[in-house]
């Protein structure tokens, strides 16, 4: 074992992170074109071991599932792999306690996502999408960790971020996280669209949720492929959706003032925060977008690929002010 930069270790991290955030992005087609039970069982896939399953079958929504299910399987491999070498060849315990939590993890995730399916249980799609979200994450905080940067940066001089600025960006990150929970909690409830206009809502700032007006909400709607009709909770909770989204963007916003301040305009963690206020700036985008567009589902994947990005670069952005911090 040694605790030196290995450029091989560290691609194959960056790999199964990549591999990672796509899988998050093919997740989101799954949900957008409502294929999620597509394929009727698991762990075959109409009876066949998935990964013989004949081409005729790879139509329709069962082409976004079963190739889903393939990709997880890739990611669910390079775990493996990864969680084997970082025991093998990596010094440091907790980064090798954190390769098997990450493959436990990666396990946990393909048995919630084939309960899901075996069940018939929309809600199990809530946990899989956080559990998604946490796993990418660690996935890419495995790759920092075993990054040149992170290596070498102990004989670097290191500029302190204060615990005010971390606290802050930390705060907003876990903020994001239980707005992606939320989210998820809308797509999975496969009503559609709650609130049909933006930026109103249903023609108000704060819509009417009595009987009568989600009656007639129901009554007036024109989408043809979600059969569920919309309730109080749920308008309800596309209204909390909206002023979370606000309150991210500001404090987002917020960091990114307080970096450039701080830290100058030409620090690293500067350039991350203004290019994080980018990535809020293209979610309200995408956002309001998938209303306007009538949830078009490569839009509405674009917003949920974009907000796992925003969780991203909060948390890398946390991380490394850490790691420079308790250098110096």
């Amino acid at each position: 074992m040694n605790n030196k930069y290995n450029p091989a270790l560290f691609w194959f991290a960056v790999l199964n992170a990549v591999a990672t955030f796509l899988l998050i992005g093919l997740g989101g087609l799954v949900t957008s074109h409502e294929a999620g039970m597509s394929v009727p069982d698991w762990p075959t896939s109409y009876g066949y071991n998935m990964f013989a399953l004949p081409i005729k079958f790879w139509t329709g929504g069962a082409f976004f599932e079963h190739t889903h299910r393939l990709l997880a399987s890739v990611v669910g491999l390079l775990t493996t792999i990864l969680a084997v070498w970082l025991w093998a060849k990596d010094a440091r315990k907790w980064l090798t306690w954190l390769g098997i939590a990450a493959f436990l993890l990666v396990v946990a995730q393909g048995i919630l996502g084939g309960l899901r399916v075996k069940w018939q249980l929309d809600w199990l799609g809530v946990p899989h999408g956080a559990v998604a979200q946490a796993f990418l994450v660690l996935t890419c905080a495995l790759a920092l960790f075993t990054s040149r940067w992170w290596h070498n940066s102990a004989a670097e001089k290191q500029i302190p971020v204060r615990i005010g600025l971390r606290g802050h960006v930390l705060a907003v990150t876990i903020i994001i996280f239980i707005q992606l929970l939320i989210a998820a909690t809308m797509r999975h409830q496969h009503a559609g669209l709650a609130i049909s206009d933006f930026p109103l809502a249903h023609g108000k700032i704060w819509p009417d949720t009595s009987p009568e007006a989600i009656a007639r909400y129901n009554a007036q709607r024109v989408e043809i492929n979600n059969a569920n009709p919309i309730t109080a909770f749920q308008v309800n909770l596309q209204m909390i959706h909206r002023l979370v989204a606000y309150f991210i963007f500001l404090g987002v916003a917020m960091a990114a003032i307080l970096s450039r301040k701080r830290l100058g305009g030409g620090d690293f963690l500067t350039k991350l925060a203004f290019l994080w206020f980018g990535l809020l700036t293209l979610q309200i985008l995408l956002g309001a977008a998938t209303i306007w567009m009538n949830k078009a589902a490569d839009i509405a994947t674009g917003h949920v690929m974009v907000g796992a990005l925003a969780l991203l670069v909060g948390a890398l952005w946390w991380l490394v002010a850490a790691r420079r911090t308790a250098l110096t």
